[in-house]
């Protein structure tokens, strides 16, 4: 995902330039310095920051870290949701993460550019300061979710304070068979901390007919999902027959989960189709024997496997297909 950069004076303009030539991205002035490829940032600097703070993954300001503190106060969210934010001076000689240094990937983008740049890294986060690695950042290596920002915090600050904490990695994060409901936690300590990372690799098929509502899909995922024990966050993308592309239904349930929809052309379906179950009907009504299995099953990134081949519900078909868990880099 692209980057934004904003400088609002001559020097830090040319300084956004440099930056371009070695990374993807936008870089914002204002008017009087815009040249060739900036982006004017008509409406004034602090209207322009409001305008494009949640459209970018990551926002380089060049310029002061005062001025760009008291422009983005008002918005921040969570450390879950807000875009990572670095500043650096306009001389290139520090560059700072500012803000949302592991799930915004501030810190990696603050070492990225410092190499980019000449420029000296800096990095407050007490895990990366100790060399210790944060419950946030293991979460966006596997692209994972956690089930509380709170318990998150609270393990980490064991972490960083010395403390022992173990990483048990349930078998489907690795390519066992087995795939384990519960844990059993052995200590004699009276209160143990614990952060639940939720990984991203369940790809939704569904079929459905014409018509059918938001709700009567939402209704079949989720019991899908309750069925086979899978925490909704787990969804990574859902996936349907490219006749079912434009299904009102279907685009407003994959919003509601706020993913997106991998639309399967039907000549890629073809050459699999009898490894799923399937039916003569579908067929002859849209020229495949299956829909949702075949469609989970393309849309897929990494080797897995189905948790559950095709639930019907109402009309509506449902495949979970499990991948791999994959680390970043």
């Amino acid at each position: 995902m692209k980057w934004a950069v904003i400088s609002v004076t001559e020097k830090a303009v040319k300084k956004a330039i440099e930056v371009s030539k070695e990374i993807d991205c936008d870089v914002y002035t204002l008017p009087k310095y815009s040249v060739d490829k900036t982006i004017p940032l008509e409406e004034g600097f602090r209207k322009g920051v409001v305008k494009i703070f949640s459209e970018y993954k990551t926002l380089l300001f060049i310029m002061a870290s005062g001025i760009v503190v008291r422009t983005i106060a008002p918005l921040i969210k969570s450390k879950d949701l807000d875009p990572g934010v670095l500043v650096m001076d306009e001389e290139g000689n520090f560059v700072t993460s500012l803000l949302s240094g592991h799930l915004g990937g501030a810190n990696s983008a603050c070492q990225r550019i410092a190499d980019i740049i000449g420029a000296v890294p800096v990095i407050s986060t007490a895990s990366d300061v100790s060399g210790s690695t944060a419950v946030d950042t293991i979460a966006m290596a596997i692209k994972g979710k956690m089930d509380s920002l709170e318990k998150a915090k609270e393990v980490t600050s064991l972490i960083v304070g010395g403390e022992k904490v173990n990483l048990r990695l349930p078998t489907n994060v690795s390519t066992s068979e087995d795939n384990p409901a519960g844990v059993i936690v052995l200590s004699n300590r009276k209160e143990i901390k614990v952060s639940q990372i939720i990984p991203q690799n369940i790809v939704v098929g569904i079929g459905c007919r014409r018509g059918t509502s938001k709700e009567n899909i939402i209704d079949a995922v989720e019991k899908a999902m309750d069925e086979a024990n899978l925490h909704i966050n787990s969804i990574r993308i859902f996936a349907t027959v490219d006749l079912k592309g434009d299904e009102v239904g279907l685009l407003e349930t994959v919003k509601h989960y706020d993913k997106e929809l991998a639309v399967i052309p039907r000549e890629k379906i073809i050459p699999i189709e009898d490894d799923f179950e399937g039916s003569d009907f579908v067929k002859k009504s849209i020229g495949v024997k299956s829909v949702s299995a075949p469609c989970a099953f393309l849309a897929s990134e990494s080797k897995g496997k189905f948790v559950t081949e095709k639930m019907r519900h109402d009309g509506i078909t449902v495949s979970l297909y499990e991948e791999e868990i994959r680390k970043d880099g």
